[in-house]
Formats: structure tokens, sequence, C-alpha cells
């Protein structure tokens, strides 16, 4: 079982891929968490019993409000490690000891639904069951009373959370507000134009290869779940970063991009980068760079010529 992780690890910025020189997107805040997740954090306090002030708070903690390295690329927000029975995924990282096994979920709710399971399934936790749902102070010292984390301050952190943020609110739900289910949308300061609204839903195509238009609400596991696609797809089909936010309007392909773009050239406009032309004209990043003699992870400079179709002499 995770401990619990050290500040530096919980509140570090993760950090994109070397190949990449896009600048750093927006983190998750606290609020954004909380809106994200309080709806399955209800959800699994009326089938487990688990307060969910206890698992929001705990979510938040150990996964630095959805910002940690564990939580994007694992979706393994509550630090659960493999233990003898998990046959899933798993995701190695140095924690209490060097390249330890922890679980990867296909959704953040799985990893949701795994630790009301993970509570609710060892008899070192069931006496926290024998506590009331609104005694979350008990709950946070048994949680660290039945070893689920080696920090002495444990049961503080949680109770901090939950009373600077009101979530023990939450453990009077006797069902989930309907505006709980309704989709995060975060803020940006990208504008939703007539384009993305006309294109809601639709699966379009682009030099032979399909994609959709981002809308407003759109998450990953969204998306993933609507066209029945794993999430490392949806990254390496475009490549993303791991820790980058969807935009309204942004083109996503549904399937691996082509050897060959949809034009013969493309003359680099100001602030444009390698990624930016593979979007737009459907050719895979790694082809763009090979068929133009460049070096991967550097940019054209505005006005260059870039083949599209043939390798350059």
């Amino acid at each position: 079982m995770k401990k619990i992780l050290s500040l530096s690890f919980i509140f570090s910025v993760v950090a994109s891929s070397v190949a990449q020189t896009q600048p750093a997107q927006e983190r998750y805040s606290r609020q954004d968490y909380i809106k994200m997740y309080r709806g399955s954090a209800v959800k699994e306090m009326l089938m487990s019993g688990v307060p969910a002030s206890i698992t929001l708070s705990q979510g938040i903690l150990e996964s630095g409000d959805g910002n940690s390295t564990l939580a994007t690329k694992a979706n393994n927000h509550f630090g659960i490690k493999c233990h003898g029975e998990w046959e899933g995924e798993t995701f190695h990282m140095d924690d209490d000891a060097k390249g330890e096994c922890f679980r990867v979920y296909k959704s953040v709710f799985d990893s949701y639904d795994d630790h009301s399971q993970f509570l609710k399934t060892r008899s070192r936790y069931e006496t926290l069951f024998k506590l009331e749902k609104t005694d979350y102070k008990g709950w946070a010292q048994g949680l660290k009373d039945a070893g689920y984390a080696t920090n002495p301050k444990y049961p503080e952190l949680l109770i901090k959370i939950i009373e600077e943020n009101q979530l023990h609110q939450y453990d009077l739900l006797t069902e989930v507000p309907k505006d709980f289910d309704k989709p995060f949308v975060k803020q940006s300061t990208t504008k939703t134009d007539a384009t993305v609204v006309a294109s809601a839903g639709k699966i379009l195509l682009h030099n032979r290869i399909k994609y959709i238009s981002v809308q407003p609400g759109d998450t990953y596991f969204t998306i993933c779940k609507k066209y029945e696609m794993m999430l490392w797809q949806i990254y390496k089909y475009n490549d993303l970063n791991k820790d980058e936010a969807l935009n309204p309007g942004q083109k996503i392909y549904l399937q691996p991009k082509r050897y060959n773009g949809d034009e013969e050239f493309h003359i680099v406009k100001q602030g444009e980068t390698m990624r930016d032309i593979s979007q737009q004209h459907g050719i895979r990043l790694k082809t763009l760079y090979k068929k133009n003699n460049m070096v991967s992870g550097t940019q054209p400079k505005a006005g260059e010529k870039l083949n599209l179709k043939n390798r350059k002499k």
C-alpha cells in the first residue's frame, strides 16, 4: 500500500517530454479537482460506506490535486501499490523503495472504485466501517492507525483539507445531486466558435484519417469511452504530452496519422511548431522530421518551406 507521498512529489509540476518544446499546461487547482470528482466520491460512499470527504481528501493529498506523476501517467489517485493480487497494467517509480510497483487504471473512476474496494475488503480497515460516515475525524485517525500512511501527521492533513474545503457536507448526502454529474469545464481563454458547435459529436475526416473536434466538457476519458479507445492511443496518435489539457476546437485524431501530408509543402507561419504542422496536415511527426532532415525536437523558422510528401535532398 502506498504510504504518503513526499511533499516534493505531491506538489511537483510534471515535466514535459524532452522531445517537445511546447509550454507547460496549466495545472488543476484544488477546486477543479473537487468539482471533477465529488460525484464519484459520493457514489462510492453510497455503495461502499467510505465517507465522501475521506475519499476526496485522500485523493487530493495523494495525487496533488490530480497533478502528480502517478495520477497523470497511471490514473492512480490513491497511491495503491500492486500487491500480489494485481493482474492489470503496472507503473514503476521510486517511493518508499526504489522502483516500486503501482497499479495503472483505465480511468480515474476505476481508481476511485478500487480505493473503496481496497478499504472494504481488508480486515485491518474493518473497524472504520463501524464509525458514522459523518465522523471524518475518526476515519482520518483510523486510516493512520490501520497503517494506511506512515506520516504521523496524516490525520491532521486530511482533516485540514476537509475543513478548509467543507468536504464534510458531502457526507450528509443520500443521493448524487444532478449537477455533480455535469461535465467539468476548465476555464479557458480559448473561445468556442461556431465551427466547434457545428462539429459536436461528429467524426470528421482529414487526409483519410478520422478525427473529432474537442467540445467544451470533453476530457481524455470521455473521448476514450465514447470512441472505445485506450488513453495511450489518444496520446500517441496526436503526439500529446500526458499532462496536456484539451481545448475546445482542438483536433484529436482517432487513428494514426499518415506518412504523407495532405499537400506537397507547408510554409511555416510565425509561432508554428512541428507538432502544429503535423496535426494540421495529418502527417506523422517523426516522418515530418525525417522528410525535412531535421533533428527531432527542433523547430522550424517562420517562412521555411517544409516537405510533406517527398524527402528533401
